[in-house]
């Protein structure tokens, strides 16, 4: 992840998106394309700080928490959709599987956490973030790329796609606009699906937060409706359940918002 190739949420498995980050990042060295962590890959990927660090819960994070509701309605008349435990911030913190930051905390008390205490979490920076020509989504293999203007792969991202084949755009798309932490409009003509959305007979605006449905960074593209985003959910992404958007993990899509621009060609792929 420090080079800029996300294994999504980080859970210490050496899953399918483990190895699609690693033959991603192989293939930006120049190395045998394996996807697999071989003598040379793992040479090549020394690291030269700790892989874990302490993260000091805060006043700041402890006010922060606060219930989500189960309802679009009521999500509409929160202040924020913010995180709901500290196990939630800390993970997405480290970009980890609340799962992988339970085994690395297991003196832990998760719901008797307070400001002063230091749960252990990846040292999981990204690269500092350089501007793309384009991105290439690959359908099939639920993964979004950001290539340079030598068409060197700047970025590797597993991400989430349409669970109805027709709703998968394919050809040249373009960025149409940018925004970080956004509220999000509902639509109840979106979810036929809900209950409740076929009761709500009118649209509604939903705050900024983490667990918004948009997570924390969306990217227009000029196919109405459609856009690269987080999600409140990163341990999901990667599977064919969206609406037709692509879902990235938030801090991905917060580091992609910093490398994409206005006019920006997308390609999906097959």
């Amino acid at each position: 992840m420090r080079h800029g190739f996300s294994p999504g949420s980080i859970d210490g498995v050496n899953g399918s998106q483990t190895r699609s980050a690693l033959a991603a990042y192989q293939q930006s060295a120049h190395l045998s394309v394996t996807g697999a962590l071989d003598p040379t890959t793992r040479a090549a990927l020394a690291i030269d700080s700790p892989s874990l660090t302490n993260h000091v819960v805060t006043t700041h994070d402890l006010a922060r928490l606060q219930p989500v509701s189960k309802t679009w309605l009521g999500k509409s008349q929160q202040t924020a959709l913010d995180y709901e435990t500290i196990l939630e911030l800390v993970a997405e913190r480290g970009h980890a599987s609340p799962n992988l930051i339970r085994r690395l905390n297991p003196g832990v008390e998760w719901t008797n956490v307070v400001a002063g205490d230091e749960i252990v979490i990846p040292q999981a920076d990204h690269p500092p973030a350089q501007k793309a020509a384009f991105a290439i989504i690959s359908l099939g293999e639920k993964r979004l790329q950001v290539f340079g203007s030598d068409t060197n792969i700047l970025a590797h991202f597993p991400c989430s796609i349409a669970s109805r084949v027709e709703k998968r755009p394919l050809g040249k798309l373009h960025v149409s606009a940018i925004a970080p932490n956004p509220d999000y409009t509902f639509n109840p003509e979106v979810f036929p699906e809900s209950p409740e959305a076929r009761q709500l007979n009118t649209k509604l605006i939903l705050p900024p937060g983490p667990n918004n449905p948009v997570g924390t960074a969306w990217i227009s593209l000029d196919k109405p409706g459609y856009g690269m985003h987080g999600t409140p959910s990163p341990e999901q992404v990667g599977r064919t359940e969206s609406h037709g958007c692509f879902r990235l993990a938030n801090w991905n899509a917060e580091f992609l918002i910093k490398m994409v621009w206005v006019g920006m060609p997308v390609f999906v792929e097959p």
